[in-house]
This record gives structure tokens, sequence and C-alpha cells, in this order.
């Protein structure tokens, strides 16, 4: 996978993001849950194109961990979404699901690549 596949990838999920986070409900909880998932799920596209212009290979790791972190927390907010059944479409929280975890392997074996390449 190419890099603006990466990135086309985490803009798509960025979007189901929003998507998500504007169907749920206007409760103290679904208020909190989705302002915390907006933020995280949307920031991992953006510091995805942070890592492109990175100064070094340390900065380039440095920048795709920060994508990663923000996956992880993206991916357990979603659960406790799902659990909570703080949501109108179960498909799409479900999609997330899986194209996050999908995104996090990606990223888990970017950054063992990258830094395999910085030792070398």
């Amino acid at each position: 996978m190419n890099k603006y596949d990466l990135e086309e990838r985490l803009i798509d999920f960025a979007v189901l993001i929003i998507e998500i986070i504007n169907e749920m409900p206007k409760t103290k909880s679904g208020t909190t849950m989705s302002g915390q998932i907006v933020r995280s799920g949307t920031s991992a596209a953006l510091n995805y194109g942070e890592a492109q212009s990175a100064e070094s290979k340390n900065d380039f790791i440095h920048k795709m961990k920060l994508v990663l972190k923000e996956l992880r927390e993206t991916f357990v907010a979603l659960k406790i979404i799902h659990k909570a059944n703080i949501y109108k479409n179960e498909n799409k929280i479900i999609r997330a699901k899986d194209e996050n975890n999908e995104l996090i392997s990606i990223f888990v074996k970017s950054i063992e690549t990258a830094k395999q390449n910085l030792h070398s």
C-alpha cells in the first residue's frame, strides 16, 4: 500500500467517525464520547499528514507513533460506545472498529519497518 492510499484510508476513517458522532444521541454520555472520538479519530489522518513531512527518520517514527496512539485511543472509545449502546447505526460502529483494527495493524508494522530501516 502506498502512502497516498493509506492517507485516503485515514481520511475515509475520519469521515466515518464524523458520521458516527453526528448520529450519536445528544445525551451527556453521547456528547462526551462524541467529543472524545472526533478528536482522536480525525487526529490520526492529520498526524499522518505531518509524518509525511518529517524532518528526520526519528521524527517520522515519532509522528507515526502518534498516529498509532490516536488509533488505539479511538478503538477503545469505539468499544465503549458499542458496549454502552450510544449509537444509532450499529453497522457503522462495527465497520469503524474493523477498519480501526486494520489501521492499527498497518501502523504497528510500519513503525517496526521504519525502526529496522533506521538501524540498518
